[in-house]
């Protein structure tokens, strides 16, 4: 029954056009009474198991208990290790990054990864919950090789601020695998539904009642889409603030690269942690424009930006302690064989990440300055992290005028940057553009055949690269890259526009629930 009711189409409903529906008065509520399922591991169904008990409350002292969703293995005195579900007592969560808990198996008391837990009995703390991630987002996790037909994630509508989504990997013949989306509505008086004659007092309900019968969905639920571990800001407790650390502590393994200013090594942090490590080349520039870098780095955090862990500056070469992206460069990875057979999907999904990192940083008004898929960094998953901020400055006015004699990239460097020293969140899109012509290239160096002057003089006349005919870049895709490169600033994209142009490129809405017979 749960191949038919998704069937050869898919019927789109609009999402901006979405209301709440009250259910006619004959249909039926469902749930109340259920017992709530867990998944067995073993074997990709869901098992009976005691009632579900009401949430709790917080304590007489006024704290709350929070329940773990990840392992974490403390890394300084301050902090208490803690397994997947284990209990924690909330003492203190104004640090944000950092709560004071109480471990309620241990009794330990100390500092914990905010973002790892989630009050107890909470949506959140829901192994299906998944709070941050967008529709593109859960399709790539969703379609990892290692979940069967009918795994499936809850996340929060991006349209609806009241809605949620069930997202679903499927597969049929035509098509292999591939995610549908259902739209979960929520009713006027409380609760939630799909279909309008089955409603449901929680979303905890609607899963377990879907767990048992598809009920016109594309497949019943098998098990949850594994969760991947949250962004760590910090190496530990200890750094949130005072970040420079000790060299000793950084044992360098092998050489990855060499940068502008120095050298870019992979190493480990007290021999448990996976680090990258970039090193000031001596005379490359000043200690203090160094860590200009790494204090913007710090400050400034997006899962699209390679997060900055700590500094060694007390002697040279100074070290930079940043986040680890396995696969290196965009760049590199593009022309390497794994990235040379990237999907079409793959690309429009890197592109939409590097937007959404760059969208953060247009909001803060931080202009980047040498976007390019050279510091572009790719990890497990194809994720995607901007980094190399040494060129950035944050900015009061629109734009940033460089000190005269300043060196920049020409083939990446928009006209009026290039010939006025004028840098913008618009010559920032410009850059932006130069890169979907990378990525769709597959790292393609620019204007081939030309050299810096020649690009000045013919981009100044009006030139614009052409739409390649070695690879495959439809028509749209070639149109946002010359809107990219308009000669007006003003005239270009904002990134707020490009995050949700490649968010939902070639991408229906969610699929309204269409009724098949019991």
């Amino acid at each position: 029954m749960g191949n038919q009711c998704c069937s050869k189409r898919e019927d789109v409903e609009p999402r901006s056009i979405y209301t709440g529906l009250k259910p006619s008065g004959n249909d039926v509520k469902i749930g109340a009474l259920e017992p709530r399922y867990t998944p067995d591991p073993q074997r990709g169904q869901f098992d009976i198991i005691r009632p579900r008990p009401t949430p709790t409350r917080p304590t007489a002292s006024g704290h709350r208990i929070v329940v773990a969703l990840y392992n974490y293995t403390a890394r300084d005195v301050t902090d208490v290790s803690f397994r997947k579900g284990d209990r924690l007592q909330v003492i203190d969560d104004s640090d944000g990054d950092w709560w004071t808990v109480i471990h309620l198996s241990t009794a330990q008391e100390g500092l914990i990864p905010g973002n790892f837990v989630a009050i107890e009995l909470s949506v959140e703390s829901e192994d299906w919950f998944f709070e941050n991630v967008s529709r593109k987002e859960a399709d790539k996790l969703l379609l990892a090789e290692e979940n069967p037909r009918g795994t499936f994630l809850v996340r929060p509508s991006e349209h609806n601020p009241h809605g949620y989504s069930l997202s679903v990997k499927d597969w049929e013949e035509q098509r292999g695998y591939h995610v549908k989306h259902y739209k979960i509505k929520p009713l006027d008086n409380g609760g939630f539904y799909i279909s309008t004659n089955k409603t449901f007092h929680s979303l905890s309900e609607l899963v377990q009642a879907y767990s048992k019968n598809a009920w016109g969905l594309c497949h019943v639920l098998s098990r949850p889409c594994a969760k991947p571990q949250p962004q760590m800001w910090d190496l530990g407790p200890t750094f949130r603030d005072k970040w420079e650390i000790p060299r000793d502590e950084i044992h360098l393994i092998r050489r990855l690269g060499r940068g502008n200013f120095g050298e870019v090594y992979y190493g480990k942090w007290r021999d448990t942690i996976d680090v990258a490590v970039k090193t000031l080349r001596e005379g490359a520039m000043s200690t203090q424009a160094f860590l200009q870098e790494a204090a913007i780095m710090k400050k400034f955090r997006h899962k699209r930006l390679v997060a900055l862990y700590a500094v060694c500056s007390k002697e040279e070469p100074i070290y930079i302690v940043q986040e680890y992206m396995s696969k290196g460069s965009l760049l590199d990875f593009l022309r390497k064989e794994e990235g040379k057979t990237l999907e079409f999907e793959d690309l429009i999904y890197i592109a939409f990440q590097v937007a959404s990192g760059m969208e953060y940083l247009e909001s803060k008004q931080l202009i980047h300055r040498d976007l390019a898929a050279r510091n572009v960094l790719i990890g497990e998953n194809n994720i995607a992290k901007i980094c190399d901020f040494g060129l950035a400055r944050v900015i009061e006015d629109n734009e940033y005028c460089p000190r005269q004699g300043s060196r920049f990239p020409v083939k990446w460097t928009a006209p009026e940057a290039i010939i006025y020293a004028k840098f913008s969140i618009k010559s920032d899109v410009w850059s932006y553009g130069i890169l979907l012509m990378e990525l769709f290239t597959h790292g393609q160096v620019p204007y081939p055949g030309m050299h810096g002057r020649e690009v000045i003089d013919q981009v100044e006349k009006g030139y614009r690269m052409p739409k390649p005919t070695s690879h495959y870049i439809p028509d749209e895709i070639y149109q946002i890259m010359l809107n990219c490169w308009d000669a007006k600033p003003e005239n270009r994209p904002t990134f707020e526009f490009l995050t949700h142009y490649f968010e939902g490129f070639n991408v229906t809405s969610e699929i309204p629930y269409r009724e098949v017979p019991d």
